[in-house]
């Protein structure tokens, strides 16, 4: 038996694995080159561009994309820039809080269409993050204290991707590519 191939299905899920490559990379960039390392606390933090380029990925392209886009970007940011050891808290926290961002921001149709539920969007996924780094920190560190100092910053961090992420969702959303 000969299985024939269906060019419009391998056509769509190779167009689907270049999104999801490009949105990896935009998000690994944002995070690699437009980075501040904050003086909070011992660990301090990091405030960088990938949060918001997280929340593009989950708002125009849903709540898969936005996860794998948000897990596999910054991962691969802590594995190739000395924070070797945050990448599996990493992985988990931003694959969530991507994948939550992008389902409410699509939900009842809505398709990252809304400004208001976009924003809901981002705001529900922040505490998913804060608490998944957290116990993740705690883990590390070994109490449950010294990962408080982390979030002052990650606040900042999302703040910041808030920011950057409507307008840019604003006007993404207007292009024919996205109508």
């Amino acid at each position: 038996m000969q299985k024939t191939l269906d060019y419009s299905s391998t056509r769509t899920k190779t167009f689907d694995l270049i999104i999801s490559a490009l949105l990896i990379a935009l998000v690994f960039v944002a995070t690699v080159f437009l980075n501040i390392k904050l003086p909070i606390g011992g660990n301090g933090g990091l405030v960088h561009l990938g949060t918001g380029m997280l929340f593009v990925a989950s708002i125009l392209f849903g709540p898969k994309k936005g996860a794998i886009a948000g897990s596999l970007g910054m991962a691969l940011f802590d594995l190739m820039s000395g924070w070797t050891i945050w990448a599996p808290g990493t992985f988990i926290a931003r694959g969530l809080q991507g994948y939550i961002a992008g389902k409410i921001a699509w939900s009842n149709g809505k398709n990252g269409n809304s400004v208001g539920l976009n924003l809901l969007a981002m705001i529900v996924s922040v505490p998913v993050m804060l608490v998944v780094y957290y116990l993740y920190e705690s883990i590390i560190f070994g109490n449950w204290i010294v990962p408080l100092g982390s979030i002052p910053g990650n606040l900042i961090q999302n703040a910041v991707g808030m920011l950057v992420a409507i307008p840019v969702c604003i006007v993404l959303k207007r292009t024919p590519l996205f109508k």
